[in-house]
This record gives C-alpha cells, sequence and structure tokens, in this order.
C-alpha cells in the first residue's frame, strides 16, 4: 500500500476538564485534567484525537511522496485507523476525506488560514444563549464578569503635547454618516420596494464596468477595494419581504445585475433565519439577509499558499459591510452585519464546496421598526427620539 499524509495538518496539545465527586472527596476541586493531543486537518470537519505513537509516525510521513508500506509492517493497523480517520491517504483509495484532501491541494490554502477557518465555523451554536449563561449580554454584565476593559482609546507612552486640529462644518456626507446606525428593530409589515432593493445591491455587489485579459481572465470594477482586483466575494441573499419577489435563497450575479434562484430543498422561514444568525433574534425580521459568501480559490489563484491571502478576503467582506450601510442609510433603511452566525448550517443550505467556499459574515437590510425593542446605539440621536423610545 502506497500512502501520504494529508496535505495541511496542524496538532494541538488539549487539556480536557471534567468534575468527578470523587476527587472532590480526596480534597482537591473536584476537576480531573487529561491531556492528549488532537489532529486539526482542515479538509475534516472534526479533530482527531492522536495517541503519542501516532503522532510520532505521522511525522515520518510525507505529504506529497508517497511511502509504500507492506501488509505486514508494525504500522499497518496504526496506518488503518489514520486512514479511516482520513489523515492518512492511499495512493488509491477514494471516499470524501480523500477528495476533500484532493481539492485543498488545489485551492492553495495558506495550511494556518485554512486550519483557522475550517474550525472556526459554527453549527447549532445559540450566541444568545451564550451570553446569557457567561452574563456577558448587557454591558453592566460585561463590566462586572469580565473586570475593567481596556481604554477607549490608548494613552501612549512618553508621547508629546497633544495637538488640536481644526474642526470642519459637516456637510451631507457628515448627516449621512451620522444616520449609519447598526439596525436591530425591523418591522416585518412593510415590504421593501423591489427598485429600493435592487438598487441596493447593484450599489453595494454590482459591476461598474468589465475589463478582460486574453481569453479568459476578467476583472470587474466594483465599488469596494479588493485584493488583486479579484472580488471573490459571492452575495447570496436569504428573501423575507421584498414586494415582487417570492421568499427563497437567491444568488446575485454582479457582472449583470440579476437575481439567480438556488436550487435548494431548504424552506426560508423564521426557523430557518434564525439558526443561521446564531438564534439573533433582533435580526430575524430584516427584510432581506445578505449571507457574504467568498470563492477564496479566485483569490488564492494569485496569491497562492500566501499569508496575506485569507486577511485581504475578510478584508473585502468588511469593504462590502460598509458599502451596504452607506447605501441602506441613503435609502432610509436600517442595515446590521453580523459574525455570530452557524456558517455549516448556512453552507448546506447552499450547497457550498466547503474546501473552496465559505461564508464570512451576514449582513442585512430593510425598514425599521416604529419603535425600539431591542436596543441601538444611535450616539448622534439621529434616529431614535425621545418619543420613539
Amino acid at each position: 500500500m502506497r500512502l501520504r499524509r494529508c496535505a495541511m495538518l496542524l496538532l494541538e496539545p488539549r487539556e480536557t476538564v471534567a468534575f468527578q465527586f470523587e476527587a472532590l472527596l480526596d480534597g482537591g476541586d473536584g476537576r480531573v485534567r487529561s491531556l492528549g493531543w488532537v489532529a486539526l486537518a482542515p479538509h475534516l470537519e472534526q479533530p482527531v484525537a492522536l495517541s503519542a505513537q501516532a503522532q510520532a509516525w505521522l511525522g515520518t510521513l510525507s505529504p506529497s511522496a508517497w511511502t509504500e508500506l507492506a501488509a505486514d509492517a508494525a504500522e499497518m493497523p496504526m496506518a488503518q485507523a489514520l486512514l479511516a480517520a482520513g489523515l492518512l491517504i492511499a495512493e488509491d483509495g477514494d471516499g470524501v476525506a480523500a477528495a476533500r484532501d484532493a481539492r485543498l491541494r488545489g485551492v492553495h490554502w495558506h495550511p494556518l488560514a485554512a486550519v483557522m477557518h475550517a474550525f472556526s465555523r459554527w453549527d447549532g451554536v445559540d450566541a444568545v444563549y451564550n451570553m446569557q449563561a457567561s452574563e456577558t449580554e448587557t454591558a453592566e454584565q460585561m463590566r462586572q464578569t469580565l473586570g475593567e476593559p481596556p481604554r477607549e482609546a490608548p494613552q501612549l507612552a512618553g508621547a508629546g503635547p497633544r495637538l488640536a486640529l481644526p474642526d470642519v462644518d459637516g456637510n451631507a456626507f457628515d448627516q449621512l454618516l451620522a444616520r449609519r446606525v447598526t439596525c436591530r428593530n425591523f418591522d416585518p409589515d412593510r415590504p421593501l420596494p423591489l427598485a429600493v432593493f435592487a438598487q441596493l445591491l447593484q450599489r453595494t455587489f454590482g459591476s461598474r464596468c468589465r475589463f478582460q485579459v486574453g481569453q479568459d481572465l476578467v476583472f470587474l470594477k466594483k465599488s469596494v477595494p479588493s485584493g488583486g482586483g479579484l472580488h471573490p466575494i459571492e452575495a447570496y441573499l436569504v428573501v423575507q419581504n421584498v414586494a415582487g419577489l417570492a421568499p427563497g435563497l437567491y444568488h446575485y450575479r454582479g457582472d449583470s445585475h440579476e437575481l439567480e434562484r438556488v436550487a435548494s430543498e431548504v424552506t426560508v422561514d423564521r426557523a430557518f433565519v434564525m439558526e443561521m444568525v446564531g438564534q439573533q433574534h433582533w435580526f430575524a425580521d430584516a427584510h432581506v439577509l445578505v449571507v457574504l459568501a467568498p470563492r477564496f480559490e479566485r483569490t488564492f489563484w494569485k496569491y497562492r499558499q500566501h499569508a496575506k491571502s485569507y486577511r485581504v478576503v475578510a478584508m473585502e467582506a468588511g469593504h462590502l459591510s460598509q458599502t451596504l450601510y452607506l447605501a441602506a442609510t441613503d435609502a432610509g433603511l436600517g442595515a446590521f452585519i453580523t459574525g455570530a452566525i452557524n456558517e455549516k448550517h448556512i453552507e448546506r443550505a447552499l450547497q457550498l464546496d466547503t474546501i473552496a467556499e465559505g461564508v464570512l459574515a451576514v449582513c442585512g437590510f430593510g425598514w425599521r421598526a416604529a419603535q425600539m425593542t431591542t436596543t441601538e446605539l444611535d450616539p448622534a440621536g439621529m434616529i431614535w427620539h425621545p418619543a420613539a423610545v
């Protein structure tokens, strides 16, 4: 049998703490700690526990060259277990792990970025419950539970005298920025006009022009900067309340300003949306939710195994969300962005290739409700006036 190690593999020493009443009776604090190693391989969905023997042997195998292992070799039982776990790949093997490992090799991830992305995705997480359980749901609770926070502005050691800058009179853009407030209260009874919906998509995700080099290299000029000008992030839409548009899952074609209905058996209802946003009910009534889903292979085609390639994709998501905020504010709407999402739930619904594609964040927009039920930070008092609170 010819074997090689999977393409990317990081080992993590991990401590597990469990409570045992016997340990408490013996005079301790009741907590029993066990130490071990786990393998983090981004083509797999879960960490794999490793023995010291398996860890040492894996370190002798190449991820690129094939190693011949005789059928009667002493390592064969261990090799079979590691093959079943997906950490070893057989030259003549097939199956999900082998296919995903081959796909990972072709997408050109940087190893550290691939591991971070793969193992920071959520599934079935209730972000609201976690805040309640940790007593960090309100600002007062955070201060009491977490202690003194870092200062809101840094105090530089050895800095010279401060130089006051001139105040400049505000204009329409300053007023727009003052109205840019994260919305946590949406009006589910007021449909969003199709024209407003289309304008926001075009302004935020649409292409302004097209530039082709050779037969197949096309650059799209959009309203936001993008690493290498490659614009890998796709906008998948969860439409809930747009006039003239059936609720459901859509993909926005930024190159042609068109919608494609996603072929999915998922029913877009409140339960589906709540699971998307980690049970953050204050976002669940948004008229439209936008999944920011990069095609990583688009950026990694140029920046292969590059230490900064994942970072520039994440920066682009920030650019897109801010542009969406401003476009929504200009249209008299509210907007939000959240990273507390169940990515795997969304990936399944959209049937994404999770080696080459992913989910970074969820944005949304729609009409604000008439009353503030969930607190919003409106320091300039531009949105919520005393009579409306």
